[in-house]
């Protein structure tokens, strides 16, 4: 059902475990590069609570990264979970001209994907 990465930095003594989801999974590899894609985890690995909280989305978070020639403010979003310190789920990644902000109904549909997965993380 998921795709899962691992990445280990060098100077992190550490490994997250990166799951994503089949629609991020598409989304990235339409939209960003490898590189880019990289440079999204070691943030997440240096911070996972880096990317804004989400009200009503059930602990989602939103981090933005820069697209190729621009810079963060016009590239893209990811939006994932933070399970714990050593899990994150990829959820949903969009051009930031594309789309500005979550609509209700997105949060709500977003909120419920966070609860199952939470509920499937928990049974592990």
């Amino acid at each position: 059902m998921y795709s899962y990465v691992e990445i280990e930095e060098l100077e992190i003594n550490s490994a997250i475990e990166f799951i994503e989801t089949p629609l991020f999974e598409s989304l990235r590899k339409e939209l960003i590069s490898d590189d880019e894609y990289r440079a999204l985890q070691s943030e997440i690995i240096v911070s996972p609570d880096i990317g804004q909280l989400i009200v009503g989305t059930g602990g989602l978070r939103k981090i933005r990264l820069a697209g190729s020639g621009s810079g963060k403010s016009g590239g893209y979003r990811s939006i994932y979970l933070l399970i714990n310190p050593d899990t994150v789920y990829f959820l949903l990644l969009y051009k930031k001209g594309k789309k500005d902000t979550l609509t209700d109904k997105e949060k709500k549909v977003l909120k419920q994907i966070s609860q199952s997965i939470k509920r499937e993380h928990d049974h592990e």
